[in-house]
């Protein structure tokens, strides 16, 4: 029999979060203080975000986080997600491989990004915070902090980078009907945004300008605290619920993937996607290749150093060793917004560095010629973002085809692109640019990065 979705049943949602890092021999390296260059302490971190975040921030070996309970009953208006297999998409591209889909916009903010959210807005509201501050690129983020915040009762002040805030207004039209304050970033309405509009007249503005300002307009208002969409630890953390659900839908299915992909600027929807795959490939205990896919405009992995760096470009937050573009690295103003971090997740990054998983990247025409392929055949418009995971899928189903071997491929729907046409727009008009970075543009990011730490 064939089945086009598969549901796991409320009782099957996840009742913990699985920490990745417990089944790494070698665990990413830890925060330092830039000040000092020794880590980072959870007195010094709660200063910027809530307690308990702060302590699944620094723990590296406990397996299992327990979901409290107010979270799963928000979880279940909207999870579990769906598995979907693609057969439309396979006869399209008339490949032996099969593949699936775990299809996470099927909620209000048309991301994953309401995972984390829910929990990093429960905690602030447990803290007995007013409000929290955060940054979005596409907007995906905003929506759901300010969805997540509605819902449990805190002020959501949002710094959208200024490309998106123009491209996309009705992402930023959703997080005001939430409640939420949004400002373009930079902005002048704190001091590293004027910092930052002084030294980059004109800019678009990048996920590194908004997290500085939203980080200052956190620690300067009494009550509030600043919460993250990716990168952090802790996200990823949240994030595995889409991987938890999708190992045990492919469980139920009698089905084991060959290749996992996941679309990734810092990291929190594909580290959400592989944790448990690859905890059970650090435990020895099965094998999966896994391929990060990013913009060639923004290529981290593909193109970044391994160093320790500012996650944002006001250097105002801790230093973090990931690949990285440096700080000082603007983005091209492309539309997959959620992907125009200089940076990349600690966890990912030194998952990589052991070659433990791929990366590869793509340019924005190309990546929107597969949008519109799977668009086609599943009847979803798929988020810019999402859509580099459908091209680097696309491209595997055609290997399979040319060797006629018949490979299981598990790729992340991240999100919908509804409030991207615009984008779709200029794609089908034939007014799509493409940027690539030059080796003279990469150098002049990474000449921000701070000196190293003695090893």
């Amino acid at each position: 029999m064939e089945y086009y979705r598969t549901y796991l049943t409320e009782e099957e949602l996840p009742t913990h979060y699985y920490n990745l890092r417990a089944d790494m021999e070698k665990k990413p390296a830890p925060l330092l203080n830039p000040r000092t260059m020794q880590p980072m302490t959870a007195e010094e971190l709660e200063g910027v975000f809530c307690s308990e975040l702060v302590k699944q921030e620094l723990d590296n070996d406990t397996r299992f986080f327990e979901i409290p309970e107010e979270i799963r009953d928000y979880y279940k208006t909207f999870r579990p997600s769906p598995l979907v297999r693609a057969y439309n998409l396979e006869k399209a591209l008339g490949t032996p491989a099969k593949i699936y889909f775990k299809f996470e916009g099927n909620n209000t903010s048309g991301s994953h990004k309401l995972n984390s959210a829910a929990a990093q807005a429960y905690y602030a509201r447990k803290q007995g915070l007013k409000g929290v501050t955060t940054e979005t690129g596409a907007g995906q983020w905003g929506t759901a902090l300010s969805m997540a915040c509605a819902y449990f009762g805190l002020d959501c002040k949002v710094y959208m980078v200024k490309t998106s805030y123009e491209q996309k207004p009705f992402r930023r039209e959703v997080m005001r009907t939430y409640g939420a304050e949004v400002t373009a970033s930079p902005s002048d309405t704190t001091e590293v945004g004027k910092k930052i509009l002084a030294e980059f007249p004109g800019t678009g503005g990048s996920l590194g300008c908004a997290i500085s300002e939203a980080v200052e307009a956190a620690v300067t208002r009494e009550g509030y605290r600043y919460v993250l969409g990716s990168v952090l630890n802790q996200v990823l953390l949240h994030q595995s619920v889409i991987g938890l659900e999708a190992h045990k839908a492919l469980e139920k299915l009698g089905v084991t993937p060959d290749i996992i992909i996941g679309c990734t600027g810092g990291g929190s929807n594909l580290g959400g996607l592989i944790a448990p795959f690859m905890g059970e490939k650090l435990r020895g205990e099965k094998d999966y290749r896994i391929i990060g896919a990013e913009p060639a405009s923004c290529p981290s992995f593909t193109r970044g150093k391994y160093l320790y760096d500012f996650c944002d470009t006001g250097k105002v937050c801790p230093l973090a060793k990931m690949y990285t573009l440096g700080n000082g690295f603007m983005p091209s103003p492309i539309h997959a917004g959620g992907l125009r971090f200089h940076g990349m997740s600690t966890i990912l990054s030194e998952l990589y560095d052991q070659g433990l998983m791929e990366a590869v990247a793509y340019e924005q025409t190309e990546v929107f010629e597969a949008a519109e392929v799977f668009a086609r055949a599943e009847g979803i418009l798929p988020a810019p973002e999402s859509s580099h995971a459908i091209k680097a899928t696309i491209d595997e189903a055609m290997k399979c085809k040319e060797s006629g071997e018949e490979k299981v491929i598990l790729f992340g729907l991240s999100g919908t692109g509804y409030f991207d046409l615009v984008a779709y727009q200029q794609f089908n008009d034939g007014t799509m640019t493409d940027y690539i970075p030059t080796d003279e543009d990469l150098a002049k990011g990474l000449a921000f990065v701070p000196p190293q730490p003695e090893e």
